[in-house]
Formats: C-alpha cells, sequence, structure tokens
C-alpha cells in the first residue's frame, strides 16, 4: 500500500553505514530487529544502534497490516511444528504489548481430513503444544453445542481444538513490536524505496535507495509480497525445478501470486461470543456438506472452508477462505499498489456471497446476516512459494531472507530466531530449526 507519509519522516537522513540493515516493516522484519537488539546487548557484541529498518513506505503498509492475525499451530512437518509452538510463547510472552488474544483455535473438519487432523493431534501433544481431538459426528455436534449452541454445520466428524493459539490485531501488533524495537535503539525509517543492491564478491555491500546508499554487514530481506523484487536484486533464479508426485519434473516461477480472502461482517463482535459470554477460539471449518445462500441457492456442493473470529479492535466478525492463484507469470503482477488500494487484487461478491452463507450454515445466529458484509475494499496478494512452504536462508553469503509464503502472523517466533542464527548463538530449544523447513 502507498502511503504518504509525514513530511518529518519523509525527510529524515539515512546513515552511510550501519552493521545490520533490515528490509521491511511487517510482522519479520520488526521481529528480526527487535530480537536481534536484545541478543547484540545481551551478549554485548553492540545494540539497536547496529540495527536499520527500511520501509519505502510505512509501518505494516504490506500484507502484516491487512492480515487477519490469526496464531495456530495446524501442521504436519515436525521443524513447522516447533516454529509455531515457539512463535505462540513469543505472542504469549507479551500480549498486551502485542494485542493478542490467546483465544485458542479450532479446526473443525469432515471425514476426509480425519486421519490428516489426528495425527496433527498426536504430533502436538508429542510436543507437548495442548489440545484435545474429538472424534465422530455425534460427539463432535455435541462439543461444539457446548461452546456454541447454535451450531448447526453438517457433516462434521472431528474437532482439534489447540488450547493456545488466537489471534492478534494487525495494526495493534506492529506498533507494539515497532515500540519494542525503539526501546532497544533500532532505528526505523520508512519513505526510501530500495533501489538495488550493491554485490561485492557474492556479498551484498550496500543498499542503494532513492534516498541514499547504506554500508552494511548483514542483510535481512523482510519484504513479503515483494520478495521478488529482492529477489532479482541478489540476482537469484526466478525459476525453479519441481518434482511431481509421479517423478515427472517441470520447471516453474520461484514466486507465485494468490489473491488473499477476507472481509467482516458488520455486526457486535460479541455476537460470536460463546455460551459463557466469553471471546470464542478462532473457528476454521472444512466440510462437504453442499452450502446454500439465503435464498436457498446452492452456493457448492464441493468441499469448502471458511475461518473466522471477533475483531475486538474495529468492530465485527472477521474472517476468509483459500486464497486464489493469480493467473499470470509472476514478473508481470502488480504489487503496488497494495492491498485495499489495489484495484485489481480485493474481494468481490462471489467471496461475500460465499462466506457469509457458510457462516450462516455454522451458526443459526448468522442466518439472514449476508446483508450486514461490509462493503469496503478488503483483501490483498501473498507471494508463495510453489510448494507454499517458507524460505528462511542466507544468500550471497550475507543477505537472509525471510520469504514466509503468507504464513505471516503465526510465525512471530521466526524473527528471534533469525537474530540467533545471525550471531551464532543457541535457539531457544536446541539448534535454531529454520534451515529444516
Amino acid at each position: 500500500m502507498e502511503t504518504v507519509l509525514p513530511t518529518a519522516q519523509r525527510s529524515v537522513s539515512l546513515p552511510p553505514a550501519c552493521r545490520y540493515v533490515i528490509i521491511g516493516a511487517g510482522i519479520h522484519g520488526l521481529s528480526t530487529a527487535w530480537h536481534l537488539a536484545r541478543r547484540l546487548r545481551a551478549s554485548d557484541r553492540g545494540d539497536g544502534r547496529d540495527v536499520l529498518v527500511l520501509d519505502k513506505s510505512a509501518i505494516g503498509a504490506g500484507a502484516s497490516g491487512i492480515a487477519c492475525g490469526v496464531v495456530r499451530n495446524n501442521y504436519f512437518q515436525p521443524a513447522m511444528r516447533r516454529l509455531m509452538a515457539h512463535s505462540v510463547a513469543v505472542w504469549e510472552s507479551d500480549p498486551d504489548a502485542f494485542a493478542y488474544h490467546p483465544v485458542g483455535y479450532l479446526q473443525v473438519s469432515h471425514e476426509a481430513m480425519h486421519d490428516d487432523v489426528a495425527q496433527i493431534h498426536e504430533e502436538q501433544c508429542h510436543i507437548g503444544y495442548p489440545s484435545t481431538f474429538v472424534e465422530g459426528e455425534r460427539a463432535s455436534a455435541r462439543y461444539l453445542r457446548g461452546l456454541f449452541a447454535d451450531w448447526q454445520a453438517q457433516r462434521i466428524t472431528s474437532v482439534l481444538h489447540e488450547q493456545r493459539g488466537g489471534y492478534a490485531h494487525n495494526r495493534a501488533s506492529l506498533e507494539g513490536l515497532a515500540t519494542k524495537a525503539r526501546a532497544e535503539g533500532v532505528r526505523i525509517v520508512t519513505g526510501p524505496r530500495v533501489t538495488g543492491l550493491t554485490l561485492t564478491a557474492d556479498a551484498v555491500d550496500a543498499v542503494v535507495t532513492d534516498r541514499g546508499t547504506v554500508r552494511c554487514e548483514q542483510l535481512v530481506v523482510a519484504v513479503g509480497p515483494w520478495v521478488r523484487d529482492l529477489w532479482a536484486m541478489l540476482d537469484l533464479p526466478a525459476t525453479v525445478e519441481v518434482r511431481d508426485r509421479d517423478g515427472t519434473v517441470h520447471t516453474t516461477d520461484m514466486w507465485i501470486y494468490w489473491l488473499l480472502q477476507e472481509g467482516t461482517l458488520d455486526v457486535d463482535p460479541g455476537t460470536l461470543s460463546d455460551n459463557a459470554g466469553h471471546m470464542p477460539p478462532v473457528v476454521h471449518i472444512d466440510t462437504d456438506a453442499p452450502l446454500y445462500d439465503a435464498r436457498g441457492d446452492l452456493v457448492t456442493d464441493e468441499p469448502w472452508g471458511i475461518y473466522y473470529k471477533p475483531d475486538v479492535a474495529v468492530g465485527g466478525v472477521q474472517g476468509g477462505m483459500m486464497p486464489v492463484r493469480v493467473v499470470a507469470p509472476a514478473d508481470e503482477v502488480a504489487v503496488d499498489p497494495y492491498g485495499p488500494a489495489s484495484p485489481h487484487f480485493v474481494v468481490g461478491d462471489d467471496f461475500a456471497r460465499m462466506w457469509t452463507a457458510a457462516l450462516a450454515h455454522c451458526h443459526g445466529r448468522f442466518e439472514g446476516a449476508g446483508h450486514l458484509f461490509r462493503r469496503e475494499r478488503s483483501g490483498g496478494i501473498g507471494c508463495f512459494t510453489p510448494d507454499s512452504f517458507p524460505v528462511f536462508d542466507v544468500f550471497r553469503q550475507n543477505a537472509y531472507v525471510i520469504a514466509d509464503s503468507n504464513h505471516g502472523y503465526k510465525m512471530l517466533g521466526v524473527g528471534d530466531l533469525v537474530a540467533a542464527e545471525l550471531l551464532g548463538t543457541p535457539g531457544p530449544t536446541g539448534p535454531v530449526p529454520l534451515r529444516a523447513v
């Protein structure tokens, strides 16, 4: 999103050099800056004055600033589970500063997903991550009606209830991170646009911007949907070979863009309270039950899924559903203007119809409420890898790339682990697991 900055911010001059330069003032850039400054000070190897964060627009001007902010640990892979558990712990370390609501997370599923969800529960138990697994249609309905008296979704045969996890408010979370980083001495400069990188002997020597050049010893790239552009500045391959399950190898774009589908029902957030009058867990439902709108017309007879939660920050019930792939080569996708400012990458009537129909399918309280869908521009695009797994690694000797494949808010702890790896210090549970992802 292009943001007009105050004159005072726009006129800030850049230092000629800084040991650590971080590009991107979103969730990963700010988290890395904060944790890096803390670790530098704790090890007597420097402090936050050695860390500079650059962003061409503003704090949270990209995907972090419009995210739904769901925090969960719903993954198969051991490295991802450990990473998510660590990230939840970081959220829990200061929920007020991070505008974090530790309400838990529900994965509500139909029979085709039973075995996968059962495996996730088993693996969560293995790492001591508390969750409850409910099996069978009757038991699942009883459990969900114990939370929501008006629960009425059909063809549900399992429920995975993570007691930890929840959601965070995007803008407030980022301001909380920025405040922590600045308190450590980190300088956050918004306005300069990165136009290139100076490479010397396969290492980044300097970051070139339209406001001047900054030499650095270490670069961290944490730019979300703009990773395609910084990847190109690092002169890294635009394509990658992918091996399909049948053994076939084909070449595809390294970066793939998807339209993020999220929106808000314009009701009091308390409308989604549970039976005890409390804010409920985040709900993610996947089912193969036919879905109908308020007029009784079929929306879809294919399996579908949505997620939703109260938005206590700005009001309403907020959520979304699976993103839709942008059918265009990666180098042709216009990332700017971003989010609601884009004329192309925002949700439309089809999303509103399906998402509100799905809410009514789940809860009697939302029947006939489709007209309350907030008709504001919402959505954005996310940048994914071909297999949707994140990339956290060092390139060009001293450029650490954080490309989260749109997992975003769930991965607040990545900044801590990147900082630990940059300084060669142990991670929170032994060796830093990022290279295993």
